[in-house]
């Protein structure tokens, strides 16, 4: 039997609550989703979270809030998938990439220190595998005397901020902490993924949770990204219920990446047995971790720190010694046995999009070193401590019929 890489949880209590929302005649935005909005500021202690369709889709519709534009930049790992860079291509926008930290994934705050310019409108960090990035520093460093003084708003909002935004890429990190509080509150706005392979699901999706500073209102920040995420409608369907309310208006050319409550419904399942899901994926890091120590080809991932707790969305492990192509031959080997594993990821300046536009792999030693020899190995709710074994052999046997 093959073992899959990262298969949902679809069980029968998804399948009775996204029936019940089937039978409930709401199947596009409605009361589900609202209440997943609550839920999810609740348990990541943010200001106000918009549900959106995709992480993307969330994203592109910040940067345009936030008046990204041509001309500007925004500072990015050159470690991280391309939705993270395309949504700035989309905006109009430079992505400025940077190289990451010797210890982990994230990217490198000297680095990006040395990456600002007067263009600098944002940093977006990202939270590779769901370890979270060095939000501390990273405050820290736009809040500089220097660096604040270079920084040019291009509107009211950028303006009232007075610095860089700092902009949370959480797509992998739901559920991970850092000195106490979870991801979605670390910084000034994060952005979820709850797309199928993700540690909680809606099939498609994401959310927005923002967390500004107390002079930004909140709930007028929610009822815009409301209005932005539906054509620029100021009624969703939702609100158009109430007798005689059906008049709308468009206030704006918005976009359409509203979640819907069949989404919603999956949800919030995963959300009240999120802990439960989280327990499990640390119990087959530990025995990753714990088997894969025996031997020095072995660079394991951080996972776990004095400040940071990982959501233990992938386990990165690396193949010290591996070049590029030995890698791969062992990613095949490993397949041999029945075992799906990946790569996570390829950096954006080795894809020909990124190319094209002029980024070189050579500028970025750190991240060419870290993808050259990772394999991402299955991590899900469902891996049986049998099959998390059968992974670990299948592993060790690989490494060794290629490295001999």
């Amino acid at each position: 039997m093959m073992i899959p890489f990262s298969p949902p949880r679809i069980d029968d209590k998804i399948i009775a609550e996204v029936t019940a929302a089937l039978k409930s005649g709401w199947i596009t935005t409605g009361p589900r989703t609202k209440q997943f909005e609550k839920n999810i500021t609740e348990y990541c202690g943010c200001k106000t979270t918009v549900a959106v369709n995709s992480w993307t889709m969330g994203m592109q519709v910040f940067l345009n809030y936030w008046g990204i534009k041509a001309g500007d930049e925004v500072i990015i790992p050159a470690y991280t998938y391309c939705a993270s860079a395309n949504v700035i291509v989309h905006a109009g926008a430079t992505p400025v990439m940077v190289d990451l930290n010797e210890s982990d994934f994230n990217l490198n705050v000297e680095k990006v220190r040395a990456a600002i310019t007067p263009k600098t409108k944002a940093i977006m960090a990202v939270d590779i595998s769901g370890f979270p990035a060095d939000y501390d520093l990273l405050m820290n460093l736009v809040n500089e005397h220097e660096i604040k003084s270079q920084f040019s708003a291009n509107n009211d909002s950028q303006e009232k901020l007075g610095r860089i935004i700092v902009i949370s890429d959480s797509a992998h990190s739901f559920g991970a902490i850092m000195n106490g509080k979870r991801s979605g509150s670390l910084t000034d706005v994060s952005s979820f993924s709850f797309h199928a392979v993700k540690n909680l699901t809606t099939a498609e999706g994401g959310a927005l949770c923002f967390n500004l500073p107390d002079n930004f209102n909140h709930d007028e920040i929610y009822t815009e990204f409301c209005i932005k995420i539906l054509h620029g409608q100021n009624k969703d369907a939702l609100a158009k219920t109430k007798k005689g309310n059906w008049k709308y208006d468009v206030e704006e050319p918005g976009f359409k990446c509203n979640m819907t409550d069949l989404q919603a419904a999956i949800g919030l399942v995963e959300l009240e047995r999120y802990q439960e899901s989280l327990n499990r994926r640390k119990v087959i890091f530990h025995r990753y971790a714990s088997a894969f120590s025996n031997y020095n080809w072995s660079i394991e991932p951080a996972f776990e720190t004095d400040t940071k707790t990982s959501s233990y969305h992938l386990y990165l492990l690396r193949i010290n010694g591996a070049t590029e192509s030995q890698r791969d031959e062992i990613i095949q080997e490993i397949f041999e046995y029945d075992v799906s594993v990946n790569v996570h990821f390829q950096p954006l300046p080795l894809l020909t999009a990124y190319k094209k536009r002029g980024y070189k792999m050579e500028d970025y030693p750190e991240a060419y070193s870290k993808f050259a020899n990772e394999i991402s190995l299955p991590v899900y709710y469902d891996l049986s401590n049998e099959n998390a074994d059968r992974v670990i052999a299948a592993v060790v046997a690989s490494v060794k019929k290629v490295l001999s």
